[in-house]
């Protein structure tokens, strides 16, 4: 294992282990929204109310927060690159069983929350490998790489899931999808074999100490601004996919290609967005700043948040444009708050800072789509005034993330 305090410098061969890594993260995202996708037939199946089905993605939720934590922490101690293999392999073992094995609500629920638990370990890790391998004026974009290559993935989970799971049954979409991990560990363990693994040796961290980084300013309010962009995706991500169905199906749009092709509508509005947002967003916060962006996306989703929920039985078209807007504004903000961090902390505590975060952010993004069910419930199911609530709710995050993005000091990209 190699040991180092600070990052290495580029080499030649950069390209081709950042090309992977993409590559790996679009093929672990393929898990990560089947759930999501198959949700309208799952419910059927296992007869579940809507607290119940959002009980399943929060579960996952809770999971990944847990994953992240733990990964992020061992990340310094013992090196990211170890760690997000380990991570790898782990996902797709748990990928694997969740397909095969999940076929009930108290199934899915366990072996949603193992994959979660394990699939989180592969996000923070890869982040730091950027971190450590691209320089600062160029890292929004090399991250916003990594993120659009998840969005990706999260494209062809949706659109791969909900087309099957009406066409075939929900079995056939979580098979389908359940195998992404295994190819990007597949992917990952070749790309990232003669990268280091840069550790910064000694015991693993006392929690006390992993606080420190919030007595600075910035660190406390890109963590607060995360924790409530978390709020905000995390629910938008469980809900939408639904929601979006339900005003095809009351539309009839779609019809002539049947379940596929509302699949790839579905997708393509929440996703490919938020491909877009990823690249364009984090290349933007390099030449523009952080503060800026982070700014413009905080209004953006705050006020879709608050908007498309009463937007069911409008127009097909304008719901649709409604809901690209929604997903490129609530993940533009996703890779310009991880290189801000990467940028605030030091490098040898970086791990410790992100499992801080993670905690903070996953959790309270873990219990949004439950939040989003049970105002669902109590509005009288999931159909007009509920619909408005429930995203309403998730523009407290967005507001708040504004307000955290606001408070941020000026700063001024490096144009060298």
């Amino acid at each position: 294992m190699t040991t180092a305090a600070t990052p290495a410098p580029a080499s030649a061969s950069q390209p081709i282990w950042l090309v992977l890594l993409c590559a790996s993260r679009f093929a672990t995202s393929m898990a990560f929204m089947v759930y999501a996708g198959a949700l309208g037939p799952a419910m059927q199946a296992w007869g579940m109310s809507a607290g119940e089905a959002g009980a399943i993605q929060t579960a996952f939720n809770a999971g990944y927060a847990l994953s992240l934590v733990g990964s992020s922490w061992f990340a310094d101690s013992l090196g990211a690159k170890r760690v997000f293999l380990w991570a790898s392999w782990a996902t797709a073992l748990t990928g694997i069983a969740f397909a095969t094995f999940a076929r009930s609500a108290e199934s899915g629920l366990l072996l949603f929350a193992l994959m979660g638990l394990t699939q989180g370990g592969t996000y923070a890790p890869s982040i730091m490998l950027v971190a450590q391998g691209v320089p600062a004026a160029r890292r929004g974009a090399a991250v916003g790489w990594l993120l659009a290559a998840g969005s990706l993935g999260y494209f062809a989970s949706i659109a791969i899931a909900a087309g099957l799971a009406e066409r075939l049954g929900y079995e056939a979409a979580f098979i389908a999808c359940g195998l992404g991990p295994l190819l990007a560990a597949l992917l990952a363990t070749p790309g990232l074999r003669r990268r280091p693994n840069l550790a910064a040796g000694g015991p693993v961290r006392r929690l006390r100490g992993a606080f420190r980084f919030l007595s600075d300013r910035r660190s406390f309010l890109l963590t607060a601004g995360y924790t409530a962009h978390c709020w905000e995706l995390l629910g938008m991500w469980a809900w939408l996919p639904a929601f979006l169905s339900a005003s095809l199906a009351n539309s009839g749009g779609a019809t002539s290609g049947g379940a596929g092709v509302r699949g790839l509508w579905i997708a393509g509005a929440i996703h490919v967005s938020g491909f877009l947002s990823s690249l364009l967003m984090g290349r933007a916060s390099d030449r523009l700043g952080r503060r800026t962006v982070l700014v413009a996306m905080g209004v953006l989703g705050a006020a879709c948040s608050v908007s498309i929920g009463w937007m069911d039985g409008m127009p097909l078209a304008l719901v649709l444009l409604m809901a690209a807007l929604y997903g490129f504004s609530a993940l533009g903000d996703s890779p310009v708050l991880s290189t801000a961090m990467t940028e605030s902390v030091e490098p040898g505590s970086l791990g410790a800072a992100l499992a801080v975060r993670s905690i903070l952010g996953f959790g309270a993004g873990g219990a949004a789509p439950l939040a989003v069910g049970l105002v669902l419930d109590q509005a009288g199911g999931a159909s007009g005034a509920g619909w408005g609530w429930g995203f309403a709710l998730l523009g407290v995050g967005g507001g708040l993330a504004t307000a955290c993005a606001l408070l941020l000091p000026a700063d001024r990209p490096d144009r060298s």
